[in-house]
């Protein structure tokens, strides 16, 4: 018997025959293949496998009423599929995809435990599951029609809906049709669409994709209030802050991206979030990271060149039909980070494409005096050619050297798919090869609009340190536009806050330190944050807790002091 053997030119792995020895893997020329060895006793767990040499997850979340479930992991890992066998869109066939098992067989499995009833009423029809999906710039192709005409169509709560529309910022756009909305307004649809209708159980995937802060946070308040008529609800969501203040608990997925992934028991929401920047979990004794995720109170700066001034703009503007743009004096000194926060629609893209030569002031002024590399909002596939033949034409002989390979290509995961077409990507693939080819560019300054978009928790503080080393090595600057306050946190050393009306003036404020622009900004949002003792992280505070309360007395938004009370567990 061949443990390796073709069938219709693809090759088939037998796995009873494999020994895990790994030539197979060395051998392959495209990186197609992995072999983990997994212990017996976990196959015992095993709940859904796709077919043949294929993805496995072991274990489920166990949805609880009244509580908000929190999924987290990286991507890859099964979060997506663990919701869509709970929602009943894919039937789990306990790693028997041959001859998969009845609904008796697979209530049997999990007798004794929560799953149990949860499967037996949805093989009864007696359970009603609403379910966001992750991709929701999809849901023009498959729904058409004006916003309004959907959302009442589908409204099963009355009075709910005109809250939440309302609550999302849903009036401006209530009679523009599906195909016509950015992808921000698309995902308030999705969510407004989710919670409007009558179900037992809600499936949130991804919730917070193209939303700024604000939105972000009002999203998760519309999420969190179907906890108060005890509705199960479990979403699995890549912004730290946002599913630390959304959930109640959290499940851990860890495991293999695309081979294997595994669902921890239930923790509460701030040991978690802990346990998951820690990389090991204590009570199943498990480490799925060898390093810790650190976060700093205040983020080292290295300052090259003496704090040599890298570029000061004067007050300038921007219009367009509807919308002004006004940029106050500033500048900028090499080796720093300047991170740009603010609403969608205020104009930080703007900014960027100003400096980014892109775009001109109103007077006619560029900023052609640097040499600029730009990473887009909206990256395209178009490039004709693989991975390895994008970066290597950027990157020119520098692609070869370890330099390079140590810290972009490894640190960002691209060695996986160096041999794919561009065009061939998922969406956090292009994203990492787009701040790749940025950052592969010998430039002065650095500009990266959205790098987190698609990314998971890791592959964002990943992409945040790329970034960090890459500036520091080249003695460059970099402006970097990014919503995930925690990313921001872990790699500005200064901030931009813009203010203004969202769609009508954008006021682009100067550079000023983080503590400072953090404050300015979530007091704007009415949001305060403070600090994690174990692992310094941001956390938001609840609305109306007593530090909540105590921090806007005192003016201290964003709190650097590491500090828990009870009150915010």
């Amino acid at each position: 018997m061949e443990a390796i053997r073709f069938e219709d030119t693809k090759p088939l792995i037998v796995e009873a025959l494999c020994s895990g020895c790994g030539i197979c893997v060395k051998k392959c020329p495209f990186n197609a293949i992995s072999i983990v060895n997994l212990p017996d006793e976990l196959e015992k767990d095993c709940t859904h496998r796709f077919g043949p040499n294929t993805f496995k997850l072991y274990r489920l979340p166990t949805p609880t009423p009244g509580t908000v479930l929190g999924l987290l992991g990286k991507n890859g890992i099964g979060k997506t599929t663990a919701l869509k066998i709970l929602s009943g869109e894919i039937r789990l066939n306990l790693g028997n995809y041959e001859n998969p098992p009845s609904w008796s067989e697979i209530i049997q499995h999990f007798r004794g435990s929560t799953l149990q009833d949860y499967f037996q009423k949805i093989c009864e029809g007696r359970l009603k599951v609403v379910h966001k999906p992750q991709y929701v710039d999809k849901i023009p192709r498959v729904v058409s029609g004006k916003v309004g005409e959907l959302l009442e169509k589908v409204n099963e709560r009355g009075a709910v809906l005109n809250a939440l529309a309302e609550q999302l910022g849903l009036e401006k756009i209530w009679s523009r049709p599906l195909e016509a909305l950015s992808g921000g307004e698309l995902q308030r649809v999705a969510i407004a669409a989710a919670i409007c209708r009558e179900a037992d159980v809600y499936l949130f995937d991804e919730p917070s994709s193209y939303l700024d802060v604000k939105q972000r946070l009002e999203a998760a308040k519309a999420i969190r209030s179907l906890k108060k008529e005890e509705k199960t609800v479990i979403v699995a969501e890549h912004d730290l802050a946002i599913i630390d203040y959304l959930s109640d608990q959290i499940c851990i997925f860890y495991g293999e991206a695309g081979v294997y992934g595994i669902v921890s028991h239930v923790h509460g929401v701030r040991t978690g979030i802990n346990i998951y920047l820690q990389g090991y979990i204590p009570d199943e004794n498990v480490r799925f990271r060898k390093e810790t995720i650190i976060f700093h109170e205040k983020p080292p700066t290295v300052g090259f060149g003496g704090g040599e001034t890298l570029l000061k703009w004067d007050m300038f503007e921007k219009t367009y039909d509807g919308f002004r743009l006004v940029a106050y004096p500033g500048e900028i000194k090499k080796g720093e980070i300047i991170g740009i926060i603010g609403p969608n629609g205020i104009g930080k893209t703007t900014f960027v494409k100003i400096l980014a030569g892109i775009e001109k002031t109103d007077d006619g002024r560029e900023f052609k005096e640097l040499n600029v590399s730009y990473k887009p909002q909206y990256i395209s596939a178009e490039y004709e050619g693989t991975v390895h033949e994008l970066l290597t034409s950027i990157a020119k002989e520098e692609f070869s050297s370890s330099w390079y390979k140590v810290e972009i290509l490894h640190p960002l995961r691209l060695e996986k798919f160096l041999d794919r077409n561009v065009a061939e990507l998922s969406g956090g693939e292009l994203q990492k090869t787009a701040i790749a080819a940025c950052l592969s560019k010998k430039a002065d300054l650095y500009l990266l609009d959205e790098p987190s978009a698609y990314l998971d928790v890791e592959e964002r503080l990943n992409m945040t340190r790329t970034i960090r080393r890459v500036v520091e090595a080249r003695n460059a600057t970099a402006f970097v536009v990014e919503h995930d306050v925690v990313a921001q946190d872990f790699i500005a050393d200064r901030l931009m806050v813009f203010t203004g009306e969202p769609g009508v003036k954008g006021l682009a404020n100067p550079p000023t330190s983080l503590r400072e622009g953090m404050n300015t900004f979530l007091k704007d949002m009415k949001v305060t944050f403070r600090r994690d003792p174990i692992t310094k992280r941001p956390r938001v505070n609840k609305e109306g807790s007593k530090l909540d309360k105590y921090q806007k007395e005192i003016g201290e938004y964003y709190y650097v002091r590491a500090t828990s009370t009870p009150e915010e567990e």
